[in-house]
């Protein structure tokens, strides 16, 4: 008999493993919502930015409020411009189209905004004829959306184009899936990687953004904070922003930016870090403590830091708690106690009020005169938070379903004033 040769019997190996395979193999269907990124030019993208109709709220981040005017970033689509001279009454009346924008914060009447890898010096004074007046470019060198689509030179994404697909998959196939380069079934995994003080703080012509924050005013100069940089820029002429240079911070995956007297306050997954700005092209680290890996929005008064930290996001980690630092001094700060939470998010302190958004678990409004004894007053459930601001004894909260506005002038009868719904895509 004749013997079957090595290459025909490793054929016929190779054909009885897989008979073995196919035979054990699972599948199900699934049914996907996917989206495939809409490409246009920088000079198509910077000349649209200006004032256009309203549109609905539908995915809300960053908040930034001075005068009458509300501020709301639309994730990495734009900015809507709500007219709130009557809190009770709001009105969403133009949309500012700033596709890839994340951040944005306001002196007088101009207002700061990221445009992917650029930053970009709108005039506001007429809300509903907004005009650029200057583009800075590459200053945010690690904007990219997920799967590997960096910002372009040329092209940049403006917008996402959703489709409907059902997919056959291996059982046992639990991540995430991709049609190929540039085709997501998560939205929220296209979206960049990348905004509460007491306002009686903020100068008079320096609006007062959240605790999420990524970008802060301290006296005439605009500060940021991506990845692990901090970028300084002279806004004294605030129409014509100048970048002076950046700052490496200690930690990767820098999330937040608290400006407080002659201090910032920055959060990142490991840490907060405090820099003073004596000099305010050179901020100096003066303390930082360190936690576990989690989110880390972060607030400061004179005596004290108040820091929420949160699981279940791309920070990673598995704490939800609030943790109160002694920061008087600042190249020391103690932990003085942690307060368990449910997902805590932005948050923010007037006087001996704090004010903390903890996710599904709604707003808590805590007594905070005693920092190791801070006591929960009043609790406004059934909205789930994400950042909080707050103005003459009125509260801007973010949910996820709409833009709450709270009277607290009476803590003992806290009062809706109105809510502007968002619709989730």
């Amino acid at each position: 008999m004749k013997k079957i040769g090595l290459p025909i019997a490793i054929v016929i190996s190779v054909s009885f493993i897989l008979q073995g395979c196919i035979k054990d193999t699972c599948e199900n269907t699934r049914q996907y919502s996917y989206y495939t990124p809409l490409y246009k030019t920088k000079a198509a993208i910077r000349a649209n930015i200006k004032s256009n109709p309203s549109r609905q709220i539908s995915n809300t981040g960053k908040i930034f409020t001075i005068g009458n005017y509300i501020f709301l970033n639309e994730v990495d689509k734009g900015i809507h411009v709500i007219d709130n001279s009557n809190p009770s009454s709001p009105k969403n009346i133009a949309f500012i189209d700033i596709p890839g924008n994340m951040d944005i914060a306001v002196k007088g009447n101009i207002l700061y905004a990221d445009v992917f890898t650029d930053i970009v010096a709108l005039d506001i004074s007429n809300p509903l004829n907004v005009t650029v007046t200057k583009f800075i470019e590459g200053v945010f060198p690690f904007r990219y959306w997920g799967g590997g689509l960096a910002a372009d030179t040329n092209m940049v994404i403006a917008d996402w184009v959703k489709r409907d697909t059902t997919v056959y998959v291996n059982c046992n196939n639990n991540g995430a899936i991709y049609l190929g380069s540039g085709v997501y079934f998560d939205r929220s995994q296209a979206l960049s990687n990348s905004s509460g003080s007491s306002p009686t703080k903020s100068p008079s012509p320096v609006g007062t953004g959240g605790s999420m924050a990524r970008f802060a005013l301290l006296n005439s100069r605009l500060y940021t904070v991506s990845n692990q940089d901090l970028n300084i820029f002279n806004i004294a002429n605030a129409e014509s922003p100048v970048y002076i240079k950046k700052v490496t911070v200690g930690n990767w995956n820098v999330e937040t930016l608290f400006p407080f007297e002659n201090k910032l306050f920055i959060g990142s997954s490991n840490g907060m870090f405090i820099y003073t700005v004596n000099n305010a092209d050179n901020p100096e680290l003066e303390g930082q403590f360190g936690h576990v890996k989690s989110c880390d929005p972060v607030i400061a008064d004179d005596h004290f830091a108040y820091v929420t930290l949160s699981s279940g996001s791309s920070c990673g980690g598995f704490t939800n708690q609030m943790d109160v630092l002694n920061i008087n001094d600042i190249s020391n700060p103690i932990l003085v106690k942690s307060y368990p939470l449910t997902n805590p998010h932005g948050l923010l302190k007037d006087k001996n009020v704090l004010f903390v958004c903890d996710g599904a678990d709604g707003l808590k409004i805590f007594d905070a005169s005693d920092a190791a004894n801070i006591i929960q007053l009043k609790q406004i459930t059934g909205l789930e938070t994400y950042d909080v601001i707050a103005n003459n004894n009125k509260a801007i909260v973010i949910a996820k379903d709409g833009l709450y506005q709270y009277n607290y002038a009476d803590l003992n009868n806290i009062k809706l004033l109105s809510k502007l719904t968002i619709v989730k895509e």
